[in-house]
């Protein structure tokens, strides 16, 4: 099983630096340009469905421990289904992936428009609603994070990532959360009605990538080499076994298993700080919470341009220290003008690791593993965020500041211990996950067997 090799510079590489540098200054194609257009429908249909799903709840129930369901029943399927998810997408031609799992989301949509319309919404359907929701959204998650390889060169991974994590937060921060506030308060109908149209278009986007995106080549040419691949349910450990094999992944799996857990126990009681502590009217807090999506939106602009100039290994360090010192001076700086300024750093902060960290990751895990290392990296990682979440609020029970300065530090203390490891990250274009050469040595095997010895690819054809 490979792991991922480096590329180290002689001469022949010097020369070749300009290849991978002008791939990624090359625009990203109609191919791209159909992927992100088909994740901007989704996202649109995810922020419509996180918005409206709890408006709804609170007309059947004012139950704080029925509406709190509603959040746990969401991040409940990443636990339990993103690794039989990641075996499905690798198995499956990506493109039908995306479109099972946004088509699945539109039948749910209609389902609970209906619901609605005639009055039988119950909690309880919401309940069932959101969980079936949330087996498919990883589905599509794991999907679409596969598909971007596929299609674009490694050098191209940072900006297509940084363009698809602009375009998440524009559309669920700036448009689908206010418009469906808006439109609910006009009629409910309005927005289940608009989310199901939106899914459904996402599918038809799906289904119109080119057949590249299907992620198969990775699938048959490893077969070619190596045999048929195994039984489904024998696949379940491939995820981590890739994961520990690699020394670079494993190490990064853990640390962003921690500061994701750091960022929990922070951010777990922010809410009743910001109103309770700080005074912010609940009225604002949403306007409130922009600040982070604009240091998120800003990030992703220039993402990709810190690891052109500094390299991925410097940006995402720094990336990862200035959102962890940022948190601690949520709790040291106990103002609202100064806890605004550092949730854009914060922001900023974890949107630059996220998007390199992702683009490194799609460069090192082979195209065939893409979907089973996904799911197990989300699996560990999601799946702490909840313990983070109770002993965050633990915490906040002896201050309210003490969350932001233990999280925060610790966060920021993993980020010195392992700075100069981060260092060390190379660039997607320098990395070999053998996709290529598997590519390459299936074709070869195949033109053999079929006793091609003496035209290549680019020779002409003569008709007869």
């Amino acid at each position: 099983m490979g792991t991922g090799t480096t590329r180290h510079g002689g001469k022949a590489d010097r020369q070749a630096d300009s290849g991978p540098a002008a791939a990624g200054r090359a625009k990203l194609g109609p191919a791209f340009a159909n992927l992100f257009t088909a994740n901007i429908a989704s996202s649109l249909g995810d922020g419509i469905a996180r918005t409206a799903i709890p408006l709804l709840a609170v007309q059947v129930t004012l139950d704080p421990l029925l509406i709190s369901g509603i959040s746990a029943l969401a991040m409940l399927p990443w636990l339990f289904f993103a690794i039989p998810a990641g075996i499905l997408i690798d198995r499956i031609d990506r493109r039908a992936a995306l479109a099972l799992a946004n088509g699945v989301r539109t039948i749910l949509a209609v389902a609970l428009f209906v619901i609605t319309s005639t009055g039988n919404l119950t909690i309880w359907w919401l309940y069932i609603i959101i969980f079936i929701y949330g087996m498919f959204e990883t589905v599509y998650d794991g999907a679409i994070r596969a598909v971007a390889p596929s299609i674009l060169a490694k050098a191209q991974l940072p900006r297509a990532n940084s363009l698809i994590e602009a375009g998440e937060q524009v559309i669920q921060n700036f448009v689908s959360g206010p418009i469906t506030s808006l439109l609910f308060a006009v009629s409910v109908l309005i927005p289940l009605g608009a989310n199901a149209a939106v899914y459904a278009l996402a599918v038809i986007l799906a289904i119109l990538l080119p057949k590249i995106a299907s992620g198969r080549q990775f699938a048959a040419a490893h077969a070619a080499r190596h045999g048929e691949s195994a039984v489904w349910y024998k696949q379940f450990v491939d995820g981590y076994r890739f994961i520990v094999s690699n020394k670079q992944l494993k190490t990064l799996w853990f640390l962003s298993t921690f500061s994701g857990m750091c960022t929990s126990i922070a951010t777990a009681s922010l809410v009743l700080y910001l109103v309770d502590r700080l005074q912010l009217p609940e009225a604002l807090f949403g306007v409130y919470m922009l600040t982070g999506a604009a240091g998120g939106i800003g990030a992703s602009m220039i993402a990709s341009r810190m690891k052109a100039r500094w390299g991925t290994g410097l940006s995402v360090a720094i990336g990862n220290l200035v959102a962890s010192i940022g948190i601690v001076a949520v709790g040291a700086f106990p103002n609202l003008w100064a806890v605004g300024i550092a949730w854009v750093f914060i922001s900023a902060g974890i949107t630059v690791w996220n998007i390199l960290i992702m683009s490194l990751r799609q460069s090192i895990i082979p195209g065939r593993l893409l979907g089973r290392v996904h799911g197990t990296w989300r699996t560990l990682l999601w799946g702490s965020m909840p313990v983070g979440s109770i002993i965050g609020g633990l915490i906040g029970r002896i201050d309210l500041v003490l969350p932001f300065i233990i999280g925060g530090g610790l966060s920021a203390l993993a980020g010195i211990i392992w700075f100069q490891f981060l260092m060390t990250l190379p660039n997607p274009e320098d990395v070999d996950n053998g996709d290529d050469a598997a590519i390459a040595g299936a074709a070869d095997a195949g033109a053999a067997e079929a006793g091609v010895t003496g035209a290549g690819p680019t020779d002409p054809v003569v008709e007869k």
